[in-house]
């Protein structure tokens, strides 16, 4: 091979990838649950809330690569609502809320109604800095399957 090939490799130059906007962040994702909607796609803070959604639906221990995610709720609708059980489910939803690094927590209420248990959790979308109440109902009638 000469060298006038050898240097039309060096000057041969193919384009990548283009790459992803640096400067703005844009969450996307994908969710089948609105039967309505014709797109499946979802973005920025409808995402993070199923992502907040979709967590709260896991019971601790399920999922078998982290034994740690999920919440503990489910485990405890059947158990009276003591200080301790409200004190370990207000951990166990500061640490799902603070486990997705788009969400702050501001408030946390936890309380109880005919058969479950209501979370109420006050949260800041924090790359465009809104803020929304979400409410989370556990039911008994619900709970998934021991």
């Amino acid at each position: 091979m000469s060298t006038l090939e050898k240097n039309l490799y060096k000057r041969i130059i193919v384009p990548g990838k283009p790459q992803p906007n640096k400067s703005g962040t844009a969450y996307r994702g994908f969710s089948t649950l609105n039967p309505n909607s014709k797109e499946y796609a979802l973005y920025d803070f409808e995402l993070v809330k199923q992502d907040l959604i979709n967590h709260f639906h896991i019971r601790q221990g399920e999922k078998l690569s982290d034994p740690e995610f999920g919440t503990i709720i489910w485990d405890l609708l059947w158990e009276p609502f003591t200080d301790e059980v409200r004190d370990a489910i207000l951990d166990n939803v500061t640490e799902i809320c603070n486990y997705d690094p788009r969400l702050q927590v501001t408030q946390i209420l936890v309380d109880t109604y005919e058969n479950g248990i209501e979370v109420n959790c006050f949260l800041t979308y924090v790359p465009f800095n809104l803020s929304e109440q979400l409410q989370f109902k556990f039911d008994q009638a619900n709970a998934p399957v021991n």
